[in-house]
């Protein structure tokens, strides 16, 4: 019975990370970042860091919270979950110390939204179709 039990559990675990939506982060073509760390990642989600390098500003574009794309995007590449940055966006916007992100409404509003607005950053579903928008790797 305990090997039948491990059994569905690991197959329950293969199913679910099949089931994953694999996630890119994804600039303007003219950031001049090629990767980020998932600490300066979190950074730019948190809003902390309002500027990239060479002083162009930060415009960070998001999904609602229940987005499935969303929640993957802050569990896989921020290693967070979806309500911490819910807090962290009200804390700042309530406080009057910033505001919170773009929030667009679907996958392809952020392709276009990233693609067109210097500075941008987004995340979308792993594709293969990229054009217009440049891939930040995340390392540890």
């Amino acid at each position: 019975m305990k090997d039948v039990k491990t059994k569905l559990v690991i197959a329950g675990s293969v199913l679910w990370a099949c089931s994953a939506l694999a996630t890119e982060v994804v600039t303007h073509p003219a950031v001049p970042m090629d990767q980020l760390t998932v600490t300066q990642l979190r950074g730019i989600y948190s809003m902390r860091q309002q500027n990239w390098p060479d002083g162009t500003a930060v415009r960070v574009f998001v999904l609602p919270a229940k987005n499935q794309l969303h929640q993957a995007f802050a569990k896989e590449k921020l290693q967070m979950f979806p309500y911490q940055l819910d807090r962290i966006w009200q804390k700042i916007t309530y406080s009057g110390l910033g505001a919170a992100p773009v929030v667009l409404s679907s996958e392809q509003q952020m392709r276009e939204m990233v693609a067109t607005t210097e500075g941008a950053i987004g995340y979308i579903e792993n594709s293969d179709e990229l054009s217009k928008l440049k891939v930040i790797r995340v390392t540890q």
